[in-house]
């Protein structure tokens, strides 16, 4: 079979080395025409790398690579995408276990995603996650995974949106509009979520956010048992006599929200859906509540880095929408220096700054990044906030010791950007680390 393995970074290597069987003639085609291709195997790059591909039999679509490029790419073979497959497809194919959960929605995925993890590993199950967190779907076929196994799959719009089946359980968190540079609208951004729950049979599980409307839609789409959060009969939040809260399901309290280590409110959306989740596999209560209390979270989400001079430094990196720094803000209490900035997505930035706007007595001063930074600014000024400096041509370190100049003793100086992170680094990894080092070395 003649297989080309569209987009040669992380998943386009796992695909090859997936493919690359004897009975396969394998080529890769990549934009980048300095692409380093193995030994022997024939390559398809630059410009033109998409073009043609009406002669192969499978065309495996790296999850950055939208369908419709490859339609533009061959106007005269109006069927081509029905040859295209990705790995989440595979994997869901040829995973030997049909205890597959997938979680989607805008923000919170890889946080939910572990924490479901570390409850069912907590409560004595064999459980593996991966998908867009971690491990590539295809890779984690190579750790022996056994019928009786669990799988958590991270899965964004990239995977979903020509998913073909759909995991037992799924969960859709929060969602806002995102991505819009790669979309077509916010519509065509919903319908990808959609997929995750459209193949369901009746005896899965779908559970969404009560409190949005997009997750309650998406979720709606299952044949299956749909299950919301935040409200009965999910895991939800309840206020006590003592005016304390704690998180419930059924009848049962899990813990007491104080006792969450995650930052901000924001993350107790996280935290139920993940008890959810996790209540249609197990009702171990303590194993839940040990996982819940003692997860700290991942890199980069709300990430203390280190306090100097009397100012704490934070790294949200991971924010790449703007309802992301808005839980960032409501999250950190105390007067802030705000970082925001990076690629321009098409996104509504009216809601960003009108929270800025709200909190403005606690936000001392607003630093603006990026290539989205003119229209940052517009928005801001839009809503009458002024209070802002805009970086232009800058490094991590300038725009570090900036942050260092401008803070008072008893801030806190926030890196949350709101949008992703090309433009000036390589991922939101590369961007929190960068930040982390210039802290560092303050």
């Amino acid at each position: 079979m003649k297989v080309a393995i569209l987009g040669f970074a992380g998943q386009g290597q796992s695909a090859y080395h997936y493919w690359n069987t004897p009975e396969n003639d394998i080529t890769i085609c990549d934009s980048d025409a300095n692409t380093p291709v193995p030994d022997g195997v024939d390559s398809q790059l630059g410009d033109d790398y998409l073009s043609g591909l009406n002669k192969f039999d499978l065309l495996i679509r790296t999850p950055a690579l939208h369908p419709r490029q490859i339609q533009a790419a061959n106007p005269d073979s109006p069927g081509i995408l029905d040859k295209v497959w990705t790995n989440t497809n595979e994997f869901l194919k040829a995973c030997p276990t049909r205890n597959v959960i997938g979680v989607t929605g805008t923000k919170g995925k890889g946080t939910t995603s572990t924490l479901v993890t570390h409850i069912l590993d907590a409560a004595g199950f064999r459980v593996h996650l991966g998908g867009n967190i971690g491990i590539p779907p295809l890779d984690m076929l190579a750790n022996a995974i056994q019928p009786d196994d669990w799988v958590v799959l991270e899965l964004a719009n990239f995977q979903l949106i020509d998913l073909k089946s759909s995991p037992h359980i799924a969960a859709c968190l929060m969602i806002e509009p995102e991505h819009l540079n790669w979309h077509a609208d916010v519509d065509e951004y919903v319908e990808a979520k959609r997929q995750l729950f459209a193949h369901q049979a009746e005896n899965d599980i779908a559970i969404y956010y009560a409190e949005n409307n997009y997750s309650k839609a998406v979720a709606g789409s299952s044949r299956g048992l749909t299950i919301p959060y935040m409200t009965a009969p999910g895991a939800y939040v309840a206020d006590t006599a003592n005016g304390e809260e704690h998180i419930m399901i059924d009848g049962h309290k899990i813990c007491n929200a104080k006792d969450i280590q995650l930052l901000g409110r924001h993350n107790w959306q996280n935290v139920c859906a993940a008890i959810t989740t996790a209540w249609n596999i197990t009702q171990d209560v303590e194993a839940i509540r040990k996982a819940v209390v003692s997860f700290r979270g991942l890199p980069h989400r709300l990430e203390k880095v280190r306090e100097v001079d009397g100012v704490t430094y934070y790294n949200d990196s991971f924010s790449a929408a703007p309802g992301a720094t808005i839980a960032a803000i409501e999250a950190i209490k105390g007067s802030k220096v705000l970082i925001v900035g990076g690629v321009d997505k098409n996104l509504d930035l009216n809601e960003l700054a009108r929270s800025i706007l709200i909190h403005k007595e606690d936000i001392h001063r607003v630093l603006v990044i990026g290539e989205v930074g003119y229209k940052i600014e517009k928005a801001l000024q839009s809503h009458g906030f002024d209070n802002y400096d805009i970086l232009k041509n800058v490094t991590m370190p300038e725009i570090v010791d900036h942050a260092r100049q401008i803070a008072r003793n008893g801030d806190s100086v926030v890196l949350s950007p709101g949008t992703s992170s090309f433009d000036m680094f390589k991922n939101f990894e590369d961007r929190g680390t960068k930040f982390k080092n210039a802290v560092n070395a303050l």
